[in-house]
């Protein structure tokens, strides 16, 4: 199954394309441009580099949110339009989903921290499964908390009260680590920097697991998930609007 995937929930722009279990392509950056400057522009350069006929692609994947409510809203845009242009399904992938794909197989629990201001985070809690398949052994990703919008407090209480080690990633790593050495009494770890932020690869690989369990939209229905209000309509409703 080849899969076009792409990422832009974060500061992360990221394009990869994946043949069943193998990575063609990824395109991934981080730097001062707007994604609405980077995707289109990433994803060409890649179809050019590997002589990637749009039209075999299979599916197109894509982190659905929660995240930056532009990013989200130009990912989404991408996709459909692609998913329309080409008639292909979208396959939504949950964004903290992904982010803890990056630490695929480890036996510790894997919580991404995404910073989403006002001292919260978009945050889950994972861990990896070991399965038998065929001659190999691989693991699953088991979703203990689903992705939500929390206090930065109240996902570190959760992660007490379960008691197992931790692994951390994501762009809220640098924004609450001296809050997570204050709380948090389990051990606990940060990846480091080449996995630690948001990659369109791993998305594919997600996206490729929930399509197998039926996960997948038409592209005309597809919405990013925002978790919450944006700034515009919480002040809206601050303002009694």
């Amino acid at each position: 199954m080849k899969i076009l995937s792409i990422d832009s929930s974060g500061l992360v722009a990221s394009v990869a394309v994946i043949d069943d279990d193998i990575l063609i392509a990824e395109y991934t950056i981080c730097y001062k441009k707007t994604h609405s400057q980077t995707l289109v522009p990433m994803m060409d350069e890649i179809r050019r580099m590997t002589d990637l006929d749009l039209d075999s692609i299979d599916a197109i994947a894509v982190a659905k949110g929660p995240g930056s409510f532009t990013g989200l809203r130009i990912g989404s845009a991408t996709v459909k339009g692609l998913g329309l242009a080409l008639d292909k399904p979208i396959i939504p992938v949950p964004t903290v989903d992904g982010l803890a794909y990056r630490c695929y197989g480890t036996d510790k629990l894997v919580c991404p921290l995404m910073d989403a201001r006002r001292s919260q985070v978009y945050t889950g809690i994972y861990e990896f499964l070991k399965k038998e398949e065929g001659a190999g052994l691989l693991y699953s990703l088991h979703v203990i908390k689903a992705q939500c919008a929390v206090p930065i407090e109240e996902i570190l209480k959760v992660l007490g009260d379960i008691g197992r080690e931790v692994i951390f990633l994501g762009d809220g790593v640098p924004v609450f680590q001296e809050k997570i050495a204050e709380l948090l009494k389990v051990p606990y770890s940060f990846a480091p920097a080449h996995m630690r932020l948001q990659s369109a690869a791993a998305v594919a690989v997600r996206a490729r697991e929930l399509y197998e369990q039926g996960v997948f939209e038409p592209a005309a229905a597809h919405q990013p998930e925002y978790l919450r209000l944006s700034q515009a309509e919480r002040e809206r409703l601050e303002a009694g609007q």
